[in-house]
């Protein structure tokens, strides 16, 4: 398959625009982590005084999100999440493309996310620069298991790009943190990972990230109890498998939020392929297939727009665009025609959600007061620039030829 200038003109105007920006930036939760902003959504204030302060207040952060932001001394920060996707991302432009500079910067977010790390148990973890609310308040740079896994990923790609033995050690004190995560065992068979150290819950995706990583480092040193806890976990969440092939964000025991949306479900997804490639059962491949059938079915507008839910378009989010371009990237290897697709989403994402200075916008939005949609142009970091850039990356090396990359060639 060809590689049409346009994405590498997009992906090196991107990168230019990270070299001057740096590693620092905004994200959609760093607002929602101030205190009267958390009240202010909070469950028990329902009245329509508080709805209509709330939305108001959300109109704000979302029409003018960069001077909501300078009017509350908000400043831009570097995201952990950020860095692991950078460093991954990174590694593959060098390997694409040869270049020494993008080795460079995936080495230096590779030393930093080590240099940022939190210690919890005997094990390494991190966690977002924000407070956040969940079920329950999370303080800020409390260490979780979206944020450690992906930067696990990126040290376990460094790993076994290098072959230096200590990357390797820190992937097993990664999952020494993993493996301190509260779970819930269903029975024998099925048990489900946390979030945080903070409390039990059940999230689909992030149970899946942590037996994705268990399962590939547990095979990787001989750990064969880490396999088999991952495969409880995968169990669990293709126990909760909806009958249309879906899955919901939270499982049983919690009361079902009925929330399936795009870059969650794209997760699972890219989990169950690669668990799928990891252990060859019949069963995970049928639970992905199902979900790949659902997904590609209700997930795009005409065909190419990723839709945040099967049922609503808006908002067209960046973040959506990216995990859509991603996940039908990797899954061309079992799906072929997902790739053809994947370039349909590229393509229309750089058309209409990237500046000419080179970053990625938040997306298109509809207004809660008046139903207006509009675009959000503000560059969030982690949420915009850092997904882009990996999944950029990913297509770019399903499509290439056998032979570097040359951006000079554009």
């Amino acid at each position: 398959m060809d590689i049409h200038p346009k994405i590498l003109s997009s992906i090196r105007k991107l990168d230019h625009w990270i070299d001057g920006n740096g590693w620092p930036g905004w994200d959609p939760y760093d607002i929602k982590g101030k205190r009267w902003v958390i009240k202010l959504a909070s469950k028990s204030n329902q009245s329509l005084l508080f709805k209509y302060l709330r939305e108001t207040a959300y109109e704000k952060f979302y029409c003018f999100p960069q001077s909501s932001r300078r009017l509350l001394h908000i400043k831009p920060d570097i995201n952990p999440k950020a860095m692991g996707l950078f460093a991954s991302g990174y590694l593959d432009l060098y390997k694409l493309t040869g270049e020494k500079d993008f080795l460079i910067k995936s080495e230096y977010c590779i030393t930093w996310l080590l240099e940022n790390a939190v210690y919890h148990k005997g094990g390494m973890g991190w966690g977002y620069p924000f407070d956040w609310q969940s079920t329950e308040f999370i303080p800020r740079g409390t260490p979780n298991g979206i944020v450690t896994t992906m930067a696990g990923k990126a040290i376990l790609e460094y790993f076994e790009f290098t072959g230096d033995e200590k990357y390797l050690k820190i992937c097993t004190d990664i999952c020494q943190f993993l493996l301190s995560l509260p779970t819930d065992t269903i029975n024998n068979k099925l048990l489900c990972f946390s979030y945080t150290p903070l409390f039990i819950n059940h999230v689909h995706n992030l149970n899946l990230f942590i037996a994705e990583y268990l399962l590939r480092i547990g095979k990787l040193i001989n750990k064969p109890e880490w396999e088999e806890l991952a495969i409880m976990a995968v169990n669990y969440t293709i126990s909760a498998q909806n009958n249309d092939g879906s899955f919901d964000y939270n499982g049983p025991p919690e009361k079902p939020m009925h929330f399936i949306d795009h870059y969650h479900t794209g997760f699972v997804l890219r989990n169950l392929h690669s668990i799928w490639g990891l252990t060859h059962k019949d069963y995970v491949f049928t639970a992905l297939q199902r979900c790949y059938n659902h997904y590609m079915q209700n997930f795009f507008h005409d065909e190419v727009i990723p839709k945040v839910k099967p049922d609503q378009l808006y908002r067209i989010d960046i973040h959506s665009c990216s995990e859509s371009i991603l996940c039908l990237s990797e899954l061309s290897e079992v799906f072929p025609e997902s790739l053809i697709k994947a370039g349909k989403v590229l393509d229309w994402t750089i058309s209409n959600l990237q500046d000419p200075a080179g970053y990625f916008y938040y997306g298109y939005l509809r207004s809660r007061l008046t139903g207006i949609v509009f675009k959000s142009k503000i560059p969030y970091m982690r949420w915009g620039q850092a997904w882009m850039l990996k999944a950029i990356c990913k297509y770019l090396e399903m499509t290439k030829q056998n032979h570097p990359i040359s951006f000079n060639d554009r």
